[in-house]
Parts: structure tokens; sequence; C-alpha cells
């Protein structure tokens, strides 16, 4: 996935996130295999469990049965034909989600080559925001920031500005 380009601004804001609000003596569940996300949360002291390439619309069976504080999902929610369900399935008090922010002028990503790699949705702040509200979690931090990349032209110009990514923590209510 991270052949041409690591995303070190999104990993490092994503890090120090997770350190404001996690404590290393509690048990993330990352939703989705392991990555080199899992690896840097693992690096930096905290005890990863993640799915096993299972199709997590339709088994939810890691969620009832792992045992975990604390569930994350980075960057897999876009992938999702329904979060909703995993979402009511969670069952510890406390989650940090991330997203990419729908862009008004690029596309849906689609992976012509990877089934996996498709975004079936394109959030926007607000649609994140009631889903969880509508799943029953309360919103306690929320971040969003720019991802720049180094090419010429006017969508990465006007990626030095937009908001591209999304992440929050949230309570059960």
């Amino acid at each position: 996935m991270y052949e041409k380009t690591f995303p070190n601004k999104r990993f490092k804001l994503t890090l120090e996130f997770l350190q404001k609000h996690v404590s290393t003596s509690e048990t993330i569940f990352d939703f989705g295999v392991p990555n080199p996300f899992s690896k840097i949360m693992e690096e930096n002291g905290y005890t990863v469990k993640n799915t096993k390439g299972e199709d997590l619309d339709n088994d939810h069976t890691a969620l009832q049965t792992e045992e975990y504080t604390v569930f994350t999902a980075f960057e897999i929610f876009e992938h999702l034909l329904n979060p909703y369900t995993i979402l009511q399935n969670v069952k510890c008090d406390k989650l940090l989600i991330s997203i990419p922010l729908r862009l008004w002028f690029s596309p849906a990503y689609r992976s012509k080559t990877d089934m996996w790699d498709r975004h079936y949705h394109e959030f926007e702040d607000w649609q994140l925001d009631w889903l969880l509200e509508k799943t029953g979690w309360k919103i306690t931090d929320r971040l969003q920031f720019t991802h720049p990349v180094k090419k010429f032209g006017l969508r990465p110009l006007l990626r030095y500005f937009t908001p591209r990514y999304y992440i929050v923590v949230a309570e059960r209510a």
C-alpha cells in the first residue's frame, strides 16, 4: 500500500492524538489487518490486536470475542459498506476513528487492481459525527489536518489548505 509514499505527517499526528487520549496500559483493538501504523503503536508501547483479513462488513466475530479497552479504526471506515453495524458491535467504551475527508475537487478513490482498496464512503466531518451519535457515541475531541503532496498543479495546491483527514475520540454515551 505504501510502495511509493509513506504518510509520515498523518502517522505523526495520529500517534500524537492517540497518545493524548489512550494510555499504554490499555489494550487496543485496531480494526483491520496488521499494518504500518499498528507497528508504530506497538513500538510506542501499546498492546495492539488486529483482525485477520475477514470480510468486516459480514463478520463481526472479532469485535465480540477479542478482549480490548479501546477500539481504533484508522483509515478503514471509508472502505466498509456498513460502518453503522460495526459501531453497534464495539464492546468497549472508548474509540478513536480517522477517515480521509471527501474532497470536492477529487473523485472517490478506487483502485483498479485491488478490490479491498476502494472507498465506498467519502465522508464529510458531519457525516462521521452523525454516524457516531446515531450509534450511541459522544465525541470528546476531534482534529482535522491537511495532507500536502509534492506535485505541481491546482489540486496539489488545494491540498495545502483543504483538510484531508479527520480524527475523533469518542466515548459511549
